[in-house]
């Protein structure tokens, strides 16, 4: 469950953008929403993205809209707003959302893999 430490954490970098390897960067997009509703029950609206110098997104996790898990069993068959976008025409995988703190970590994680996968590492 999130705490309201991990919550504010998100609501602080809301507008930031942060220069990557390659003209890449970083942008920041976090919203308190009115009630937490069953679709965002932690109660923020977000999207943390890795776009190109053009814009394209290349990576980014988000809950603006509803994804289905691709696993064919009752327990995966289910919808959820907190997702994953792996690549630029991927159209989202469920994300497992446990806390503020861990969205910013697997977040960071995916951008150093995305930029040493496309040969853009920081040296």
């Amino acid at each position: 469950m999130t705490n309201g430490q991990d919550i504010d954490t998100l609501l602080d970098l809301d507008g930031i953008i942060i220069e990557q390897a390659g003209g890449c960067w970083t942008k920041f997009e976090v919203r308190l929403i009115s009630q937490p509703t069953n679709e965002i029950p932690h109660g923020i609206r977000y999207s943390l993205t890795l776009p190109d110098r053009r814009g394209t997104r290349l990576m980014g996790f988000d809950n603006a809209h509803a994804v289905k898990s691709r696993k064919k069993s009752k327990q995966h068959d289910r919808t959820t707003y907190d997702h994953c976008h792996r690549h630029s025409a991927d159209k989202g995988v469920p994300y497992e959302f446990v806390d503020g703190h861990q969205l910013l970590k697997d977040f960071w994680l995916e951008v150093d893999i995305t930029l040493r996968a496309l040969g853009l590492e920081e040296e």
